[in-house]
């Protein structure tokens, strides 16, 4: 990817996925052994997408899309990437997955660009409208223009779902801007390190939430029509970024309903806010607006534009970690749904507070293996609400960190791609322990508990949890990036007939060091 050759301060970068890593809160020591120094700096780009459909019921709608890809050579990208429908009366359909590009250079400010997506997903569906069992592709040439960090172009771009009936082929535009993904070798792994600029994905702190939301029964309504009123829990992670000496932020999260009888429903919003210090600096009031899409679950949230605003309370503990109270407002501006709201946060940092300032300065601290993964979860019979068992296959982006020692965190989101579920979505987090690395070969087990729903899946309120054992590869040497990982365990949904089935679990993977604390 030769254009990507100019590097952004501070780096903006943004996710679909999922639902996100975990980091340590350590304090750091005095080094004993050599710095190491972060030598890996990968050119990366952030781009956007808008792409019109024709449905095959006639009806208009469009998808946005966002990915955020790495080089691997000169010419070659890849990350992850969500897409969503942001207009007509389909909100709530969401497909999360990978981008790979390839591109050519035809001139000094010009590029052509040909990109293949692959996700699942699904969400809102009809007779007419059917995403099968979820599986979606996008491949797409577009011709860009350059103007100093930002491009902007326009191509041609098919939208398919091979097992449904939605395929459409359509012009797209696209604005992207250049980053720079700057990391240490996986081998490096505890050493002492600094590192000038932030590392890995950009982000200064990961924070997992719960919280409840009440629908205005006399503005909010089902697709049916019928009024809403009843309480649904919800629960999700965000990642941050912060400047202005630590006061401001914008961030990225997502979440999904866990209580209520809303199963289904998913939510991706951008953050921005700002607070200010009260009695202390650890203690700071502000505010906070989002904006995004969302739906699923019964809910009338019409094209899938969210929009939300409210007070925010944070308490900066003195150990790391950092416990948030927000509250707010959210509308469906073209729906028909208005909800209160409250959550409980635990935010633990990804870098120093330190990076919070416009200008960050070199910091040390050791390093921590994180690791981006692409799985095939297969579900070996999953009930249904008719009562039918049948199996489920599902694509699902992840994240891990370690913590130090045998201990790591991990996230991930993902859905049906394979089977009769195409709306069934899922966000899990948790913990997890792995054991030495020997002739290149590792061993782990991990729990995770999170929130999941859609596609006539049983599972009660939407909670659901799993276990794991694996089995990884990691290459020859310490330094290779590579993971090809196989599991198998147990997925359990906590509410309802609070069934369980078997799972095996296929994953591959990218590892990378990260600056931690």
């Amino acid at each position: 990817m030769r254009l990507l050759t100019r590097p952004l301060t501070p780096p903006l970068t943004l996710l679909t996925l999922l639902g996100a890593g975990l980091a340590q809160a350590q304090g750091s020591s005095t080094p004993a052994t050599p710095t190491a120094t972060a030598t890996d700096v990968r050119p990366a780009a952030l781009e956007m997408n808008w792409t019109p459909l024709k449905l095959p019921n006639g009806a208009r709608a469009a998808m946005l899309g966002g990915s955020y890809m790495v080089a691997l050579d000169e010419d070659w990208g890849l990350g992850p990437a969500v897409y969503g429908v942001a207009k007509g009366s389909y909100g709530g359909l969401f497909t999360a997955g990978v981008n790979l590009q390839r591109r050519w250079r035809l001139g000094a400010q010009t590029h052509l660009a040909a990109s293949f997506y692959a996700g699942a997903g699904g969400g809102v569906s009809s007779e007419q409208v059917r995403p099968g069992g979820g599986f979606m592709i996008r491949p797409e040439l577009s011709l860009r223009t350059e103007f100093n960090q930002w491009y902007a172009g326009v191509g041609v771009a098919q939208v398919r779902f091979p097992s449904g009936n939605i395929r459409d082929t359509t012009w797209a535009l696209t604005l992207g801007r250049t980053d720079r993904f700057l990391s240490f070798s996986p081998a490096e792994s505890g050493r002492p390190a600094r590192a000038g600029d932030r590392t890995g994905m950009g982000f200064d702190e990961i924070a997992l939430s719960a919280g409840l939301e009440k629908p205005r029964a006399s503005r909010s309504r089902t697709r049916a029509g019928d009024v809403l009123s009843g309480r649904k829990g919800k629960a999700g992670a965000d990642l941050r970024q912060y400047f202005g000496n630590g006061s401001s932020w914008w961030g990225i999260e997502a979440s999904g309903a866990a209580q209520g009888g809303h199963d289904g429903y998913m939510e991706i919003l951008a953050n921005a806010g700002q607070d200010w210090p009260l009695f202390s600096e650890r203690v700071r009031v502000g505010g906070q607006l989002s904006v995004g899409l969302g739906g699923g679950g019964d809910l009338d949230t019409g094209s899938g534009w969210l929009l939300r605003a409210g007070p925010t309370l944070r308490w900066i503990t003195p150990w790391g970690p950092t416990l948030r109270l927000d509250a707010g407002f959210m509308k469906a501006p073209r729906g028909h749904y208005e909800s209160s709201q409250v959550r409980l946060s635990l935010a633990l940092p990804l870098e120093a507070a330190s990076r919070s300032l416009s200008e960050p300065p070199l910091e040390s601290g050791k390093v921590r293996v994180q690791q981006w993964y692409l799985s095939l979860p297969h579900f070996r019979k999953m009930l249904f609400k008719d009562g039918s068992q049948e199996s489920v296959t599902g694509l699902a982006l992840g994240m891990t960190r370690e913590f130090g020692g045998p201990l790591y965190g991990v996230a991930q989101a993902g859905s049906a791609a394979f089977g009769k579920a195409g709306a069934y979505s899922f966000g899990m987090f948790g913990l997890g322990l792995q054991g030495p690395r020997w002739s290149g070969w590792r061993v782990g087990a991990e729990a995770l508990a999170g929130a999941a729903g859609g596609g006539g899946v049983a599972v009660g309120s939407g909670a659901a949890a799993q276990a794991e054992a694996w089995l990884q590869w990691e290459g020859r040497s310490a330094s290779d990036r590579l993971r090809v990982r196989v599991g198998a365990g147990q997925w359990r949904a906590l509410g309802g007939e609070k069934h369980s089935t078997p799972m095996v679990n296929l994953s591959l993977g990218y590892a990378f060091g990260a600056l931690g604390q």
